[in-house]
């Protein structure tokens, strides 16, 4: 089963993060600030002569208006289109001409753009960044080519996918009021109602350096970094940005339930949310505490929903928990399990409550609080050393509300967590009125 050199490889990573100096930290960035108001983080790395450029907006889709759902991963699929000086869809051409790749991405709270390229190539796509920041252009056929683009990417991904669609159910039950309740892709009725003159003014708004975050990890030291960001972005002017307030949730009062039939679903699942802090909203202090159950409930084949449904009573084919505490306004804990044949969606659902029944009640031992610890650092480790890793922990927890500090500090505040701090955050939020339990199941005949 190969456990040993599993092992070997996990006791390694957490040696060598122990063996940092006192004052070191985990990825020793170095931050600047252009009078425009662009942040700047460099993480070093000098082992291969590769750089990964990213440029992180604080904005996503739950910063939309309301009825404009998608508008801020719509704008993502447009920022390729093209500007007066780089041609329609030039843009990856030139990447990829390069020897690089490049991409983009958009979730609730931040959208994001890199490129993967070679160490001199980092003045050539910093450039080409800092160009459509500002000088994006697009005509009525770009607009409508592309929204043709965004509806067949809903369409295969979310509409004919019944699993994708309870969970779109699940999030707009869970959240009633707070925009985390929509879809990131948008509703397919209000994409197709988006206008030129929305997206360009939601552009305008949000894509300006004093609301972007600009990352660069790899084979570049801090001076290079910043030269080359004043060069290219230290003329652009900075917005007037609106405040970033979103409606809260109301407090739940009772649990919520989401039936989903569909003849298209081969075999049914259970699933279920709570609403959750995050380390940036609400009860904080819970967040990293949070990680730890989710781990010991859910996170892999040593957890115990794995252990007690899959391997001793052989009620689920699968089954585990997910929790991030990355998020800039509450979030969701996370539980599912797949049935075995033969075994119905309410005898599963009962044994579910009785394993987290049995933490609420007993707590977690100290064998599994140091097991998930000691994952969660070797994690941490490995993550350190994926210079493509790193930007996208920084870019999502600087989006987030988080602080440089906080993401260097993150060993720390893992080493410090005890059992009682696990049992107090599971007690607080795995209670059932703050939930939303799915079934996923074929449609009933007739």
């Amino acid at each position: 089963m190969m456990r040993i050199p599993i092992l070997a490889a996990v006791v390694a990573a957490v040696l060598l993060l122990t063996a940092l100096p006192a004052r070191a930290g985990l990825y020793n960035p170095q931050t600047y600030r252009l009078d425009n108001g662009l942040e700047i983080v460099v993480i070093e790395d000098h082992r291969v002569p590769v750089v990964s450029h990213m440029v992180w907006y604080r904005v996503g889709a739950a910063d939309e208006e309301r009825g404009k759902s998608g508008i801020a991963h719509f704008l993502e699929h447009l920022m390729f289109k093209g500007t007066e000086r780089i041609g329609p869809a030039e843009f990856s051409r030139i990447v990829a001409r390069n020897g690089g790749r490049d991409n983009a991405f958009t979730s609730y709270d931040y959208t994001g753009y890199f490129q993967n390229v070679a160490r001199d190539k980092l003045d050539l796509v910093m450039g080409l960044e800092a160009d459509r920041m500002v000088n994006l252009r697009l005509t009525a056929a770009d607009i409508e080519t592309e929204r043709l683009v965004v509806l067949e990417e809903r369409r295969s991904r979310t509409d004919n996918d019944p699993s994708a669609q309870l969970g779109e159910m699940m999030r707009a039950t869970q959240f009633m009021s707070h925009p985390y309740g929509l879809p990131v892709i948008g509703w397919q009725h209000e994409i197709e109602a988006l206008e030129h003159d929305d997206i360009i003014a939601f552009y305008r708004r949000y894509y300006a350096p004093n609301n972007a975050i600009l990352i660069v990890a790899g084979d570049v030291t801090g001076a290079e970094v910043l030269a080359l960001a004043e060069k290219h972005f230290g003329a652009i002017p900075p917005a007037e940005l609106p405040p970033r307030v979103r409606p809260q949730e109301p407090p739940q009062l009772a649990p919520r339930r989401v039936l989903f039939e569909d003849p298209r679903v081969g075999r049914p699942s259970l699933r279920r949310s709570y609403l959750a802090p995050s380390r940036n909203a609400g009860a904080s202090e819970l967040a990293i505490p949070l990680r730890f159950a989710a781990d010991i409930l859910g996170g892999g084949s040593t957890s115990r929903l794995y252990q007690e449904l899959v391997v001793e009573r052989q009620l689920a084919t699968s089954a585990g928990a997910w929790y991030s505490g990355v998020s800039l306004d509450p979030t969701t804990f996370y539980l599912y399990a797949a049935p075995a044949p033969g075994v119905s969606l309410e005898t599963l659902e009962a044994a579910v409550d009785e394993v987290v029944a049995e933490l609420l009640r007993d707590g977690v031992t100290e064998a599994e609080l140091e097991r998930s610890r000691t994952g969660m650092l070797a994690g941490a480790v490995y993550a350190r050393d994926s210079m493509f890793s790193s930007p996208r922990i920084f870019g999502s927890a600087l989006t987030a509300g988080l602080s440089v500090e906080q993401i260097e500090a993150w060993p720390a505040e893992v080493a410090k967590v005890d059992a009682d701090q696990v049992l107090e955050a599971a007690r607080t939020v795995l209670v059932p009125r703050r939930s939303v339990t799915g079934w996923l199941q074929p449609a009933s005949s007739g």
